[in-house]
């Protein structure tokens, strides 16, 4: 370590006491000549290895590397737990094996100090599995202490903006992204396997298309022209489509600029899965399959619970048109209304519509506040207006609806689907109706795609496409209420 690194450790301000006497320690190491910022090191075996493989590994030496989580001197002798990503094990220090020199390390060792260690496995008299430690090497000093173990880390909001701690010390943390990662894993395997291939498109867009969402604005200098972080890979993956693609999915980020809760974030992941020749029904189906598959990958079973209610999975799910959802749950039938026959229904049942609100924009004002609250148990919501649903292809029953759904689950909507619309006469009107809205004052209105609407025109096989939204599902499986809780580091406004 050089005397300029040495310099900006003294030169740092308003340290408190406990980071003081950790800094000292510090010092001290670096006087005796031992890094406290170690190099690799190499291991042999991980803390689960030893504790699973014991009966084969008793009494043989290994070489482990973790944190510090505590430390309990008795006289001569000192206890520590290391922990690692596969859990803990305990260590035994002894001064007659390590000497009095190598021993007296441990009085510059803090909770959240970085170890390698060497020794012997073997079980202590109590019956605990151990490693008698024979030498230890500091990989990484810690200057900061760990929130107290009897306290842990509580404030959510805090747990949130340093994670890192929150990994540390709240075990259950660690598991949840776990899970993450084995349910995108489980979706991937599952798609590939039924002959999907995964692609990938771009991130920047020229128009943001594929959604009804504010987009985020960003500039290229080269270019010297506005980009818009992507709401959606839609229009890019039926793109695909036409080239002759006949199944893709694409898993990643997409962003809108648009509110943060308990179920939102402006940057989610989502998973978008089209398949030529398919139309909604199949895509329900996948819908369920999908489910399904990684509730008995993660929980091995299709009952799950959810904040302490049961949920399951088991298709087929009930699918239920929009309309009949509105009429079941607010006793008001919107069936054939005019514009302001469905305002008035409105106004009478209390809600706040905008006066010159459309008949589509009521529907979803109803669907919103009396049937979305509702929707506990697993069912697909079909046939949405029109105006709504600008991508999908119309009933042929009812024009004014579309071949599109919604699955909703604990009241959250997890994914959203649809009959792809592929006539790029219709598709060139819906786009001019939503420019309509957007001269209005929508700014998540979706914008006209010229280079879209050429696309279509050489011509798109009918298809299914289906959106999950990987957080929410995350949520679910892993019983989490916000979603918060499943981002590693979801945003947060900057503390003043």
């Amino acid at each position: 370590m050089n005397q300029e690194h040495m310099e900006h450790i003294e030169d740092r301000e308003e340290l408190n006491e406990l980071m003081a006497v950790r800094r000292d320690k510090l010092r001290d190491l670096i006087d005796m000549g031992i890094d406290p910022f170690g190099e690799k090191f190499e291991r042999t075996h991980t803390a689960r290895e030893i504790v699973e493989r014991f009966a084969e590994l008793e009494d043989q030496n290994t070489v482990i590397a973790g944190r510090i989580m505590s430390l309990r001197t008795h006289g001569k002798a000192t206890f520590a737990d290391l922990m690692d990503s596969t859990g803990r094990i305990q260590l035994y220090f002894r001064i007659d094996l390590l000497g009095e020199e190598q021993y007296g390390l441990l009085s510059k060792v803090d909770i959240g100090d970085i170890l390698g260690i060497t020794g012997r496995i073997f079980r202590t008299r109590r019956g605990e599995i151990s490693v008698e430690v024979s030498g230890m090497k500091f990989l990484s000093k810690s200057l900061r202490p760990l929130p107290d173990k009897w306290h842990g880390l509580k404030d959510v909001d805090l747990r949130y903006r340093q994670r890192y701690v929150d990994l540390i010390v709240n075990p259950g943390v660690r598991e949840v992204f776990e899970t993450r990662s084995k349910i995108i894993q489980s979706i991937r395997n599952f798609l590939v396997e039924r002959g999907y291939i995964e692609v990938e498109t771009p991130m920047l867009n020229v128009i943001a298309g594929g959604a009804n969402a504010r987009p985020f604005i960003t500039h290229h200098n080269t270019l010297d022209m506005d980009l818009y972080l992507r709401i959606a890979p839609e229009l890019y993956l039926k793109r695909l489509l036409v080239g002759g693609f006949e199944k893709v999915f694409e898993l990643g980020k997409n962003f809108r600029n648009e509110g943060i809760s308990t179920k939102h974030n402006p940057e989610y992941t989502a998973c978008e899965i089209y398949a030529a020749y398919a139309n909604a029904a199949d895509m329900m189906k996948l819908t369920e399959e999908i489910f399904v598959h990684i509730a008995q990958e993660v929980k091995g079973s299709t009952k799950i619970v959810f904040q302490g209610q049961e949920i399951d999975l088991t298709p087929p799910w009930p699918r239920l048109p929009m309309l009949e959802a509105i009429k079941q749950y607010s006793g008001v039938d919107l069936t054939g209304l005019s514009d302001e026959e469905a305002r008035q229904a409105a106004r009478e049942k209390g809600l706040d519509v905008e006066p010159n609100a459309s008949y589509a924009n009521v529907v979803e004002e109803f669907f919103d506040t009396f049937v979305e609250p509702k929707l506990i148990q697993p069912v697909f919501i079909t046939d949405h207006p029109v105006e709504v649903s600008p991508l999908a292809k119309r009933k042929k029953d009812n024009p004014k609806l579309t071949d599109r759904f919604e699955p909703f689950i604990v009241t959250w909507e997890v994914a959203n689907g649809f009959s792809e619309l592929n006539d790029p006469i219709d598709q060139e009107y819906r786009f001019r109706m939503q420019m309509a809205q957007r001269e209005q004052g929508d700014e998540a209105a979706h914008m006209m795609d010229e280079d879209y609407i050429r696309a279509l025109e050489y011509g798109m096989p009918p298809a299914g496409g289906l959106g999950l939204g990987i957080d929410r599902m995350v949520m679910l499986f892993t019983d989490s209420p916000s979603i918060r809780d499943v981002l590693l580091f979801p945003h947060m406004r900057p503390r003043s």
